[in-house]
């Protein structure tokens, strides 16, 4: 049988940075996940060989605005990106609505990077079409919707960006990306949000979408009831 057809994960969930990437693939029993790994290995993760019931491709931007539905104006998304992220000229602005916050998501994947695009083209769903390449701030605003706990803190860290969501209940509280280049610094901005929130990490649970490695688990250990890698 040929490799790309044969279908054994249900699912796989990529996330790519200017550095590298990392994926989990799913059935319904199991779940795997691959530590951080270098562009070059790209043509032999035979994990990648394979066809998916459901691809999903993440690109960890730092380019992104969350506006409400109510204030987003599609010919004005480039100047709202622009308040908060810093453009380039050439730079392609691009939007994705988050229906559960009643909210568009404005991004641009121009980073100066080509992995997520070849990735994207290699790795495909049963259907053959390549999937869209949405930001990491996407899939961290959509996990929210799958925790149990009133306190919601979701978080991505690689290549010096911290992606951290935070909510309770269902009111989304912070949706942001701060320059943390290294994981000391992006523990800072996580218990500095929590602080103005006014949030109690020893009562909470925070969710990391990207590998820890075990000292940066360990770390978090000594301040949160509990760390999940998702």
């Amino acid at each position: 049988m040929d490799q790309k057809t044969h279908t054994p994960y249900a699912g796989i969930s990529i996330q790519v940075s200017l550095s590298g990437y990392s994926f989990k693939t799913r059935t319904e029993q199991v779940e795997h996940r691959s530590p951080w790994m270098g562009a070059e290995r790209l043509f032999t993760t035979p994990e990648f060989q394979r066809r998916y019931s459901e691809v999903e491709i993440s690109l960890l931007t730092p380019k992104v605005a969350l506006v409400p539905d109510s204030f987003y104006n599609p010919g004005a998304a480039r100047p709202a990106l622009s308040e908060v992220a810093a453009l380039e000229e050439g730079d392609y602005v691009e939007s994705v609505n988050v229906p559960s916050l009643a909210a568009v998501l404005v991004y641009s994947n121009s980073m100066g990077e080509s992995l997520s695009r070849v990735i994207a083209q290699t790795v495909l769903p049963a259907s053959g079409t390549p999937v869209r390449v949405l930001p990491e701030m996407y899939y961290l605003l959509r996990q929210l919707e799958a925790l149990s706990e009133y306190n919601k803190i979701v978080a991505s860290w690689a290549d010096g960006w911290l992606h951290l969501v935070i909510a309770q209940g269902r009111s989304l509280c912070l949706a942001n990306v701060f320059a943390a280049p290294d994981f000391t610094t992006a523990e800072y901005f996580i218990f500095l949000s929590l602080k103005r929130l006014q949030l109690n990490p020893e009562v909470s649970t925070v969710c990391f979408r990207t590998p820890l490695d075990p000292e940066a688990e360990m770390s978090l250990y000594r301040y949160f009831k509990g760390v999940v890698q998702l």
